[in-house]
């Protein structure tokens, strides 16, 4: 009986742990807008967006960009029933630069502007990665 009841635990562990791994997979962008930033086109994307010339947008959910986010962002949740709602406000002609906590609800975000119209949407990374290479925080 211990025989049996270790190996449905053992079966049951090992489920459980590949399900936990397939739900926090990296996300794999599809389009081509993802930039590397470094301290150099930190600053021109700095410059862009004080002048209006772009968006900076926060793709996370309202909570996280309570806690830190980047001046200049604006909260659009990605998770949010009003996303698209939300995008479509966002003027197509100017560039939409878009983060969260690691680039990769971002990296969704940018696929999903392509299939809006929009073709300047930009997928800039991480939060803690965009404040090493200069963009300020606003907290």
């Amino acid at each position: 009986m211990k025989k049996y009841l270790f190996t449905f635990v053992l079966m049951f562990s090992a489920i459980f742990a590949n399900a936990q791994a397939a739900s926090h997979q990296a996300y794999t962008q599809k389009t081509a807008n993802k930039i590397a930033i470094d301290t150099k086109l930190s600053k021109k994307i700095l410059k862009e967006i004080q002048k209006g010339k772009a968006y900076l947008v926060d793709v996370r959910t309202p909570e996280e960009y309570g806690t830190k986010h980047l001046k200049y962002a604006q909260n659009i949740n990605i998770r949010s029933e009003k996303f698209a709602e939300e995008i479509k406000k966002l003027d197509p002609s100017k560039k939409i630069y878009l983060y969260c906590r690691s680039g990769n609800r971002s990296g969704k975000a940018a696929d999903t502007l392509q299939t809006f119209g929009y073709q300047l949407g930009y997928n800039i990374g991480g939060l803690d990665s965009l404040l090493t290479k200069g963009l300020p925080a606003d907290q």
